[in-house]
């Protein structure tokens, strides 16, 4: 049956393994709020994990007839689409002489959250910019879903937040075209999502139009909204500085003029028919491997792993707003 991550650490037997589904979720709002289905058995000796779907592209439609008379036929256009679980985590290493200094215990919690953090950030790139035709070890992202369909918004044109008088030039503009892109999805997004630039640029769009506003996650830490949507910060790429909605100085939105500092906004709804995480059957989403120091061998060595996929169902469950200039 679907799984939320707090739904999984139920079934999981142990603390540990209890404390380290609690790090995904505490740093991620994705982790923490997206539905997995968990319905993947590995085939062919485990070396395929499959999942199947059809993707929703056009809307149903209905109409009024006489007696007598037959409605007109319709049907909604569906396309059939795969995708493969693919296996991410990290290891660490510590020697045992730290051990029997009596500092283990810290360190091993210190790197354990280093590597969820990686983790985290490298679901986050990739349920962005993933491309399994580019990396094979990798699952296809929103951006590539998204490309190219009619919730590919302002493709050819941009909206100007890079600075306060800008904003208080363009606010309103961008807030009628916000709520034009919103309703381009199928319903209420669960969250819009980029970087730290752009949701802050959009903090402060919505503190001038009165709809800003805060909720508790379940942690009890403040989420910021706008018009009730959750705003997520999607932070950087594994490993650096780079954001993982990257901020491009090279676009052309006229198809001549090159306009630096533009960035992109996304929004999905998070659901079994509209867009989601795929994960193995069973307790396998995410493990861990303690170093065990009891062992001969002076170095140990620690891991953690989660194997998952994204689909989206409905084309229209999510979106992306092109072309907002926040430098």
């Amino acid at each position: 049956m679907p799984i939320t991550l707090a739904q999984a650490k139920v079934n999981v037997p142990d603390a540990l393994s209890k404390n380290v589904i609690d790090e995904f979720r505490k740093s991620s709002f994705l982790l923490d709020n997206m539905i997995f289905d968990n319905v993947v058995s590995p085939v062919g000796g485990g070396a395929t994990m499959t999942y199947g779907y059809n993707r929703v592209k056009t809307q149903p439609t209905a109409a009024f007839r006489e007696i007598n008379s037959e409605y007109i036929p319709q049907e909604v256009d569906t396309e059939h689409f795969t995708v493969d679980l693919k296996i991410f985590g990290g290891a660490f290493q510590i020697d045992r002489v730290i051990a029997d200094m009596g500092g283990i215990v810290d360190e091993v919690t210190f790197q354990m959250q280093q590597k969820i953090k990686a983790a985290k950030a490298l679901f986050h790139d990739t349920v962005i910019n993933g491309d399994s035709a580019v990396d094979s070890k990798a699952f296809d992202g929103l951006d590539k879903a998204i490309a190219g369909s009619s919730t590919e918004y302002n493709k050819n044109a941009y909206i100007d937040l890079s600075t306060s008088n800008a904003m208080d030039t363009n606010y309103k503009t961008f807030l009628d075209a916000l709520d034009d892109f919103l309703s381009t999805l199928d319903g209420k997004p669960s969250f819009l999502a980029g970087n730290s630039k752009l949701i802050t640029k959009i903090k402060s769009v919505a503190r001038r139009a009165g709809y800003f506003s805060q909720t508790e996650d379940a942690f009890g830490r403040k989420v910021d909204n706008y018009d009730g949507i959750p705003l997520v910060d999607l932070g950087e790429k594994p490993g650096s500085t780079t954001p993982v909605v990257p901020i491009i100085d090279t676009r052309k939105p006229d198809g001549t003029n090159v306009i630096t500092g533009l960035t992109d906004l996304y929004a999905a709804r998070l659901a079994l028919d509209g867009f989601h995480g795929v994960s193995p059957t069973g307790a396998g989403l995410i493990k861990q491997y303690m170093p065990d120091f009891t062992t001969p061998g002076a170095v140990k060595t620690g891991e953690v792993e989660m194997i998952a996929a994204v689909a989206l169902k409905a084309t229209k469950a999510a979106a992306v707003f092109r072309n907002i200039k926040v430098v």
